[in-house]
């Protein structure tokens, strides 16, 4: 028989799982019948507290840490991190559990601060994100044994809790909306190589490919950066064959993506359609405004705060949550490709 958890006696008490963690650690945020009706149906369920929960909550920190291995710069201009942050704090808020963020260079760096943090004990539990193709936190945070959950993949095929939307079914959205518009050339202007969403995204579009009868489908990485966007975009627009679609891993790309668009005179979206994989205010606010895939991102981090201080109450617990995926927003940006322009040396060869 499988080992009780919170989460199992929240659903049998009718309460949530952190009103449980309340009860359960002797801490304040329930009534006293609230409370003692929890520790008997604990009693009846024969649940015991797991032993690294037990130490841990001898001397819980109330703090919880987040690392991120990107440029500062780049992520001064993410709406989206913005959006995620927000409801991190939001769902530590409520339970009075503060957050601790630090920007680093790389991976490398990442698991020094855990490092630190573990043996220290500054944290309870870490949040992570941009998971990456044979990610080398998962293991270390496993022999830590600090509890943490991951946004937006499933750390280590499930060995780490987890918060995620299917970036596979997302993408597959938009590339079916565009070939179904009449578009074969979509280009995809991808984020950071090694990070496992970016793969996701080129296999889904790479694989849709021949069933959607596409000419040409193009997946050019990047570091997620503005500039960088509007190179690709400069290099995929100056092509004789170029794409009449482009599908930006971010909004902060696509809008750099329009930018050049417009000085290099391709009406959008007479002559290109773009869509951007994350929705914002930048998205809203361009002229033409763009289609984009639109999630709660706030309620996103607010799921993830919420998992770790599950882990964090009870480390035995394995949680895998899957959100909703976001739903693809049409603006103005995006419509049926222009018919070919007929070749005027044709026009004047059949003539003579």
């Amino acid at each position: 028989m499988a080992r009780p958890t919170i989460a199992d006696i929240a659903t049998r008490a009718g309460v949530s799982k952190g009103a449980v963690s309340f009860a359960l650690n002797g801490r304040p945020g329930v009534s006293d019948a609230t409370r003692e009706r929890i520790l008997k149906i604990a009693e009846q369920m024969s649940w015991r507290p797991h032993s690294a929960a037990r130490a841990l909550g001898a001397s819980r920190v109330d703090s919880v840490g987040m690392v991120i291995a990107r440029p500062a710069r780049t992520l001064g201009v993410e709406p989206f991190f913005a959006h995620l942050l927000s409801g991190v704090q939001s769902g530590l808020s409520a339970e009075s559990i503060s957050l601790q963020l630090l920007i680093v260079e790389d991976t490398a760096a990442e698991i020094e601060v855990y490092r630190r943090w573990a043996s220290e004990h500054r944290v309870d539990g870490v949040i992570l994100v941009d998971l990456t193709v044979k990610d080398p936190r998962i293991d270390e945070l496993k022999a830590l044994e600090l509890p943490a959950v991951v946004i937006g993949g499933r750390g280590g095929k499930g060995a780490l809790a987890s918060v995620w939307a299917d970036d596979r079914d997302a993408m597959l959205s938009i590339v079916e909306y565009l070939a179904a518009l009449g578009h074969r050339r979509i280009a995809h202007v991808a984020g950071t190589p090694n990070f496992q969403h970016t793969q996701r995204r080129i296999r889904a579009l790479r694989d849709a490919a021949p069933r959607l009868g596409l000419l040409d489908a193009p997946s050019l990485t990047t570091d997620f950066s503005d500039a960088e966007g509007a190179a690709i975009t400069r290099k995929l627009l100056s092509q004789p064959e170029r794409p009449t679609a482009i599908v930006y891993d971010s909004d902060v790309m696509a809008v750099a993506g329009l930018g050049v668009a417009m000085e290099m005179g391709v009406s959008v979206p007479s002559d290109l359609s773009i869509v951007a994989f994350d929705d914002s205010i930048l998205t809203q606010l361009m002229h033409p405004a763009l289609t984009a895939l639109s999630r709660d991102t706030f309620d996103f981090g607010r799921q993830a705060a919420e998992v770790l201080l599950e882990v964090i109450a009870d480390p035995a617990a394995v949680v895998n949550r899957r959100t909703s995926d976001p739903v693809l927003t049409v603006r103005e940006s995006t419509a049926p490709p222009a018919a070919p322009r007929p070749d005027p040396d044709a026009s004047v060869a059949l003539t003579a």
